[in-house]
């Protein structure tokens, strides 16, 4: 056997590069690059290494650990999990930065590579800087909390153990079914220590997206559901993005005539002008994919798993007799909510589904009302008025006119992503990028940063508001460094506009989210100037006066040859009413606030209409 003498660091850099993947008959390398923040704990082993190979495995300096864990997630979202990128930190709290993200990643189905420093393996000069020590087990450390948020987690005490341990790493980052985030510890001291790996370990290998095809008995049993349905809605989630199913999905649902209705994760499968498109479902729906979802006899999830802002926390299928036929690549959500399972990959699912049945009219008249009803809320909601201050709705509508049809839309947490789920109108298929698994505040700018590496050919627009923008924003500094322009506007509405509506609903008694007098020991509210801050960071910035100024704010930033800032002031009480549907956050059973007996009255309501049957 032949064999080459590397340290471990030089062998991991060397096997990343031997890695490609076949995207449409093109061969692209499997990592795009590295992400890094080097200490103690890295920077002497794999930095060492991945200095050797800048050529092949370009390294990205990033300001924060957890956002860079976003960028590259964001990266391998954007590229429909076919490229990803690897992250690599010190020890300790340079690792632990990574949790969140990591978390994220698992929840999504995304695949990146974390590569966390971690404390000598031969223990010899414990405890070193930054290690957490267990008095009762010597080897656990603090990378062990990555264990229930990685897909596949390993710790390599040894070098020639990535022998073995790289193909699992690649086994899980490339699977369809089981992709989610790779931990490899790299104790500090085994970075640096040489072996004699085989040779035929750094030979070039081409992955391609295995395409599962669907059990026979399975695809009959859904066939026979379809046919005698007379209410059939198709829910869309990300996974017919991750197979790159759009056209299939579209193509099967005119077939039939059935509906379709998407997720968070699965908006832009289809653009708005689809005519079967009724919008979001939801929580944070539209009013008619709701209805349909509410009589539907027969739901088709397509790669969704039917969490419950999807679900209406099991109370939105409300027909006795609707049966759940779930298409999904993973037994594990296939079986959810007592489905009849179709595991398979979705663009192949839909195309054989559509091969083996007759077309039909369907409810295209139905969905054609529905569509039209909620043009009208989408109008009237996003249009300007004559209050202070605008809307979230109001300053979406004005985006969705200035923005061309391939650009990008980027955003995570707050009150935007439910605004956005049901009002936004995708002028394109994926061009909609929301993190809403997760749920992740500070994923923005962060998560943009990822997109535009993975999107040349379009502007990216991060949508974050004032409360996620102060709990991460270094990563604008990273954007201007590295050439990648992100145009970001920036929603202030004086705090946590959308956790203090929830309070209000929930308890009658917001307090701790706005930036009101009461925040203050003096009583004064602080007034933060996200202009001056953002240009401190090198962006170019502006704060526009309403609504009127937005589209010429776009117009330069568009224009500009770096990262944009734009500030608009907005109303932190108003929420679309329209669309939406329950979603369970329990209510106090014994208050004296006001309004707590009706509270108390509806919410065990709805939890009468919850189906907890599997």
């Amino acid at each position: 056997m032949k064999t080459t003498r590397l340290t471990m660091g030089q062998a991991l850099a060397r096997y990343l590069i031997a890695q490609s993947v076949d995207v449409d008959g093109e061969i692209l390398p499997m990592f795009e690059g590295v992400f890094a923040i080097f200490g103690h704990g890295n920077v002497a082993g794999f930095g060492e290494a991945l200095s050797q190979v800048q050529d092949s495995l370009p390294t990205f300096r990033a300001h924060n650990e957890q956002a860079m864990a976003h960028a590259a997630i964001a990266f391998a979202k954007a590229k429909r999990r076919r490229q990803m990128m690897a992250c690599t930190t010190s020890v300790g709290p340079g690792a632990t930065n990574m949790v969140t993200a990591a978390a994220l990643a698992h929840v999504n189905r995304l695949p990146v590579l974390l590569l966390p420093g971690d404390t000598f393996a031969n223990r010899r000069p414990d405890p070193v800087l930054q290690q957490i020590e267990n008095p009762q087990c010597s080897i656990e450390v603090a990378n062990e909390c990555f264990r229930p948020v990685s897909r596949y987690f390993d710790r390599i005490t040894r070098p020639e153990q990535l022998v073995t341990s790289l193909p699992q790493a690649m086994r899980v980052l490339t699977c369809p079914a089981d992709c989610g985030p790779v931990t490899l510890c790299l104790p500090q001291d085994v970075q640096a220590e040489a072996y004699d790996f085989p040779q035929a370990m750094f030979e070039p290998q081409v992955h391609r997206m295995r395409r599962q095809g669907p059990d026979l008995h399975e695809l009959e049993r859904a066939v026979q559901l379809l046919s005698k349905a007379s209410r059939p809605l198709i829910i869309a989630g990300g996974g017919v993005l991750y197979s790159k199913a759009e056209e299939a999905l579209s193509s099967f649902a005119h077939h039939r005539g059935i509906p379709v209705a998407e997720t968070q994760a699965g908006k832009g499968s289809l653009s708005w002008a689809s005519e079967l498109n009724v919008g979001g479902i939801g929580v944070t729906g539209t009013k008619g994919a709701n209805e349909l979802a509410m009589e539907a006899d027969l739901i088709l999830a397509v790669g969704t798993r039917l969490a419950d802002f999807t679900t209406g926390s099991r109370s939105l299928f409300a027909n006795p007799d609707v049966q759940i036929l779930n298409l999904n690549v993973a037994a594990f959500d296939a079986v959810k909510h007592r489905s009849v399972p179709l595991v398979c990959d979705a663009r192949l699912g839909l195309s054989l589904l559509e091969e083996v049945m007759p077309p039909a009219e369907g409810r295209r008249v139905q969905a054609a009302e529905k569509r039209r009803e909620w043009n009208e809320v989408t109008q009237n909601v996003t249009k300007p008025d004559t209050r202070p201050l605008p809307s979230d709705a109001q300053i979406l509508g004005a985006l969705n006119r200035a923005v061309d049809a391939r650009d990008v839309i980027v955003a995570a947490a707050g009150g935007l992503p439910g605004e956005l789920h049901k009002l936004w109108q995708v002028k394109a298929p994926g061009t909609y990028h929301l993190e809403y698994g997760f749920s992740c505040m500070g994923y923005e700018i962060a998560g943009g940063l990822g997109v535009k590496m993975g999107t040349h050919d379009c502007d990216v627009f991060v949508l974050v508001g004032d409360g996620s923008y102060l709990m991460m924003n270094s990563e604008l500094s990273t954007s201007i460094l590295m050439g990648q322009k992100l145009i970001v506007v920036l929603v202030d509405n004086g705090g946590f506009g959308c956790i203090n509506r929830l309070q209000a609903g929930t308890t009658s008694r917001p307090f701790n989210n706005l930036f009101d007098s009461g925040t203050r020991i003096d009583g004064v509210r602080p007034i933060i100037d996200f202009v001056a801050h953002a240009r401190s960071l090198g962006a170019r910035s502006e704060k526009v006066n309403g609504i009127g100024d937005l589209a010429s704010a776009v117009r330069r930033a568009k224009v500009a040859d770096k990262t944009s800032v734009i500030v608009i002031d907005a109303d932190p009480s108003v929420s679309t009413d329209e669309g939406g549907h329950w979603w369970d956050v329990p209510v106090v059973e014994q208050s004296d606030s006001a309004g707590a007996d009706e509270r108390v009255s509806h919410y065990n309501q709805m939890k009468r209409k919850q189906k907890i049957d599997g």
